[in-house]
């Protein structure tokens, strides 16, 4: 059967919604290539994406990354430190100018970026190559110049820093914030007070408000620079405060030896809520440390206890060194045990630690434990080690420890370990071994190793030889008013009252001042000074007097007056020697605080062997642990014995 045919009509009209489209096309391969790169960038797969830019053909712009995609790729490169990646970028951007049209490199903010990771990385050269690519007649934004700046300074170069600072004053005329936080820096770092304040200046009549990196940065120039009135009048301007602000002056306090001012600023500061970052504690604590403030030790490391996020190496590093320093080694010893990554420095606190608080046998325990746990020991583990033999009489342990250190552990030995070893020997009377030490060493002989000879003769009462090695350190050190006291000394030991004068007219004819006997005290949140001689007012106290009676009545004490180095009577030498600092501060606490509470005493002069013996009669008497550190070494008294075990 046949299909029938179909006729339409010539003029109908057949309407219809169905419209042509053109066939899909790809993406511009452009566009997809700078997408590729950009998502691998911010997910840090560098070697993906440097494999992406080396792959495109350099004489093609179609295909070359855009500036934002290496920019990308850039803060990926120095949030890593990946130094090698970066100069594989730079390599192809320059091809990519050789080869085409296309500079990226004259673009400012990739211009910026590789001289950010260059001299993140150490290359200040590299660095410097990148901002002046293109000559002197490129016209580059202030940002390319800042980051040039921020680059000297992070390396080391301040002065290059301000020097920076003065070409882009010259060319721009009015800067702004991140120019004027870089210079401030650099002043700060070279210590030039001078032109921080001609920046300050500058800070001032400019346009735009400074920020907090600005003022925190001029906090920092001024209180590192001891002008602290200028320093707080910035500090107390500041519209806003944050802990940057807060540690920008307690460091600036610190540098310049106000203790006390620092730490009244962190109780201000945790006071007001402001809490704290690992940089404040690790500023803080050396400051505990420091003046044996134990307490305020404790509770910041309650606050660290407490806090989410977890402590660094160097903070727990600083808690154990504060713990130790504060003769509290049960506690230093629980914080590293409780570290789960321990760095060579954790390893030489606890053994310095253990050394200077005189507990020998647990030093030499823990150098072995090092040892084992693959540790080596360097040059700073020996002097610990070496200085506490010292301290504690073991001149065969210390001379087998110094020739282990060269022989077994091929430490090479600095003019430190050699003043430690020469310590050694002169404090157990062995000085012909010592001078020997002195006269075949490869060095010159520093002051620290004429000052240990110097005490040796102090302690064996060597008039003629000590002569002769005041002789050497007076030309090394004419200005150490410690060098002519200690000889003053020796003299005054042997009754050579006129030669005492003598030096003492020396002294005081160069205008030279001897330092006074000083003690600290740390009793409910405070630190208390106690001076020689001083607190009249309190030593004159009935209750004073109460204490003082009833100590000397049970103990039967009777001063020992051969101390008192002066030519004065036998009355004035008792006077004198009883208003020492740290017997003060030992009356004070025993007044001021709880029955059986330990007393933890720090003092800037070496202890003399009366206020020693006395000490030790009132830790026997009253039932009273005292911890007391002089210049040389940690006392633990105990039931009127003392953990030195009278040699010190």
């Amino acid at each position: 059967m046949g299909i029938p045919a179909i006729f339409l009509s010539t003029n109908l009209t057949v309407s219809t919604n169905i419209t042509a489209t053109p066939a899909p096309t790809k993406p511009h391969k452009h566009r997809l290539h700078n997408s590729t790169l950009k998502s691998l960038s911010k997910s840090g797969k560098l070697d993906e994406a440097l494999r992406l830019i080396e792959s495109s053909p350099s004489k093609s712009p179609a295909t070359a990354p855009d500036a934002e995609a290496c920019a990308l790729f850039l803060h990926s490169c120095i949030s890593r430190k990946a130094l090698e990646h970066g100069q594989r970028l730079y390599l192809q951007l320059l091809l990519y100018r050789a080869r085409s049209n296309q500079d990226l490199l004259s673009n400012p903010r990739l211009k910026s970026k590789l001289i950010t990771l260059f001299s993140v990385c150490g290359r200040v050269d590299e660095a410097r190559r990148v901002f002046e690519d293109g000559g002197e007649d490129v016209d580059l934004p202030e940002s390319v110049w800042v980051a040039m700046g921020i680059g000297y300074s992070r390396n080391g170069y301040p002065k290059e820093a301000l020097f920076l600072y003065h070409e882009m004053v010259c060319r721009f005329g009015q800067l702004g914030n991140f120019a004027f936080s870089m210079a401030l820096k650099a002043c700060s770092d070279v210590g030039d007070l001078r032109t921080g304040r001609a920046v300050h200046a500058q800070v001032v009549k400019a346009t735009e408000d400074p920020d907090q990196v600005v003022n925190n940065a001029l906090v920092r120039l001024y209180s590192e620079d001891g002008c602290f009135e200028e320093a707080i009048r910035v500090f107390d301007e500041m519209p806003q405060r944050n802990v940057v602000s807060w540690n920008s002056l307690i460091g600036g306090l610190v540098k310049k030896d106000g203790v006390f001012e620092a730490m009244e600023a962190f109780r201000i500061m945790q006071g007001k809520g402001m809490g704290f970052s690992w940089v404040t504690l690790t500023t803080i604590l050396p400051i505990c440390a420091r003046v044996t403030a134990l307490l305020s030790g404790k509770e910041i490391h309650a606050v660290m206890v407490k806090s989410t996020a977890k402590p660094d190496a160097p903070v727990l590093n600083s808690l154990m060194d504060m713990y130790a320093k504060c003769g509290a080694m049960d506690y230093c010893r629980r914080v590293f045990d409780g570290m789960q990554s321990k760095d060579m420095s954790s390893w030489n606190t606890l053994i310095t630690g253990y050394a200077i608080n005189g507990l020998m046998t647990e030093a030499m325990e823990s150098f072995q434990e090092m040892i084992c746990s693959g540790f080596s020991p360097d040059g700073i583990t020996f002097i610990a080690l070496l200085s506490g033999c010292s301290h504690a009489g073991l001149t065969d342990e210390g001379c087998r420890l110094f020739e282990r250190m060269k022989i077994e552990y091929a430490v090479s030995p600095t003019v430190e370990h050699y003043a430690c070893l020469v310590d050694v020997l002169g404090r157990t009377g062995r000085i012909e071994e010592a001078l020997e030490i002195v006269k075949n060493m490869h060095f010159k002989p520093t002051a620290s190793i004429w000052g240990s000879l110097l005490n040796s003769c102090r302690i064996h009462g060597l008039v003629p030889l000590g002569e002769a090695v005041a002789k050497q350190l007076f030309e090394l050190e004419p200005d150490n008013v410690g060098n002519y006291v200690m000889l003053s000394n020796i003299y005054a030991s042997a009754g050579m009252w006129e030669s005492v004068r003598t030096v003492r007219e020396v002294i005081e004819k160069m205008g030279m001042k001897k330092e006074a006997g000083c003690s600290w005290l740390h009793v409910k949140s405070k630190i208390h000074t106690f001076v020689a001689g001083g607190s009249n007012e309190f030593r004159n106290s009935a209750e004073y007097k109460k204490v003082w009676k009833r100590l000397m009545e049970e103990a039967g004490y009777v001063p020992d007056t051969g101390v008192v180095l002066h030519d004065v009577s036998e009355e004035t030498r008792a006077m004198w020697v009883c208003g020492h600092s740290e017997r003060i501060a030992t009356m004070f606490a025993l007044i001021n605080t709880g029955s059986g509470m330990p007393i933890r005493i720090t003092k800037n002069l070496r202890v003399c062997s009366d206020c020693h013996s006395w000490v030790k009669i009132v830790s026997k008497v009253t039932g009273r642990v005292i911890v007391l550190r002089d210049t040389n070494r940690f006392h633990h008294f105990k039931d009127g014995m003392c953990s030195c075990k009278d040699y010190w």
